[in-house]
């Protein structure tokens, strides 16, 4: 029994450390590229997403992190961007609904390449499903809907 929970312990403190590696950095480069409006530059290329979303330029850094590294650090960007004031909340519910749809495109796309999938299908599927989805929901998002909620919530 004891070994089972050191076992589960040095396994949890493993995940944690493997995931702060990566995602202690990114923070740093979120900072960095905040403070020198590189953030700016960057959303440029993206203006498409910025659009057809309409969402703030400050939501595709976290985007980009998400389907490039996953949920996990993505997650951490988010959080960080989010604490920090820059993201409104229908940004974090529709980057929420396109990276549930669309993360680790590299890492998983290559899994299942590895096991026989076709990897130019499964990355097209998950984009065109994760744009449709995150558009529909663009489009149905009433801010003052989701005001509502929350006072509901308080109340409760």
């Amino acid at each position: 029994m004891l070994e089972i929970l050191k076992e589960g312990v040095l396994g949890s403190l493993s995940s944690v450390y493997g995931i702060a590696i990566i995602v202690i950095p990114l923070m740093i480069v979120l900072q960095v590229a905040n403070d020198y409006q590189a953030l700016n530059k960057i959303a440029e290329y993206f203006n498409f997403f910025i659009k057809l979303f309409n969402v703030s330029k400050a939501a595709i850094f976290p985007l980009l992190v998400g389907i490039i590294f996953g949920i996990s650090y993505g997650a951490g960007v988010i959080i960080q961007s989010s604490k920090e004031g820059n993201l409104t909340k229908k940004d974090l519910i529709l980057l929420a609904t396109f990276l549930v749809t669309c993360h680790a495109v590299v890492e998983d796309t290559l899994l299942f390449v590895a096991i026989g999938a076709n990897g130019t299908v499964l990355l097209g599927l998950r984009l065109i499903m994760a744009i449709g989805i995150t558009y529909f929901l663009s489009k149905r998002i009433n801010l003052k809907d989701l005001s509502v909620l929350e006072n509901e919530k308080n109340k409760a």
